[in-house]
């Protein structure tokens, strides 16, 4: 019988961000797979309810506490989470912000512009680093980096965004070479505007223009992406690191 390289049959899959929104539809997907699925959110009602979700369905997950912006909270949880299952199969990183919106760069303070690049390009960077020993340790891994669309070709408006997500995308194309001997796979998603409560402090002017830029003319959904990044999660994405895939209805096509 063909293996089924989709299969998260006993893998331990670390999804950050999985109280809501792309997080959230990527935890429900992988344990579906068969992963048992560690959920790590700031927002501790929304982790116990997609993990209770999880649980019903007869499928396995737990929940922490975590803190993506900082880095002392990303590098002890991913330890104890290794002493605790002696490996890590697969990080789905979903967490992030989305910064000032409507803004022109000169008018955002750096305190605001540093939250964006502490959370969604830092963060990134830490919890690769913790994970990337023990990967290369087994020769297996694959780590997701959900980053945007705004990465590729810059959202006005939205200046510290764009640089977190473009330094995201640039960080994960070197550490892809650096690791492509290892069995340890990396690539990012860049998803266009999707329906998530990322965006609900975006302003009307900003989320007109992002779906005015869709071809398909629409949102997309969070499952739509979880989709991608099951796959992305799994031992079927063997042969591509380094790359950043689109889920964009069209507006990126290179």
């Amino acid at each position: 019988m063909t293996e089924d390289l989709t299969s998260l049959a006993g893998q331990i899959s670390v999804v950050t961000g999985a109280a809501s929104g792309i997080g959230r539809a990527s935890a429900i997907l992988l344990a579906r797979r068969g992963a048992h699925v560690i959920a790590l959110d700031v927002n501790e009602t929304g982790l116990k309810s997609v993990v209770d979700e999880i649980k019903s369905s007869g499928a396995s997950a737990a929940y922490h506490i975590f803190d993506l912006g900082s880095e002392e909270n990303v590098r002890q949880r991913i330890k104890a989470i290794e002493k605790e299952h002696g490996r890590i199969d697969s990080v789905v990183n979903a967490g992030g912000i989305t910064g000032p919106t409507g803004m022109q760069t000169e008018d955002i303070t750096w305190e605001q512009f540093l939250k964006p690049l502490t959370i969604d390009l830092f963060g990134a960077i830490w919890i690769t680093q913790a994970v990337m020993p023990l990967m290369k340790e087994r020769k297996y891994g694959r780590i997701v980096q959900v980053v945007s669309i705004a990465g590729k070709e810059g959202n006005p408006g939205m200046s510290p965004y764009n640089t977190a997500k473009a330094g995201l995308i640039g960080y994960v194309k070197g550490v892809a070479k650096e690791a492509a001997a290892s069995g340890v796979v990396i690539n990012s998603l860049a998803p266009a505007v999707i329906r998530t409560a990322i965006n609900e402090n975006t302003t009307e002017d900003t989320m007109k223009y992002m779906i005015s830029r869709i071809p398909m003319g629409r949102i997309g959904e969070s499952e739509e992406v979880a989709e991608m990044i099951a796959f992305m999660a799994s031992p079927a994405c063997s042969f591509t690191t380094g790359f950043t895939f689109d889920i964009s209805g069209g507006r990126a096509t290179y």
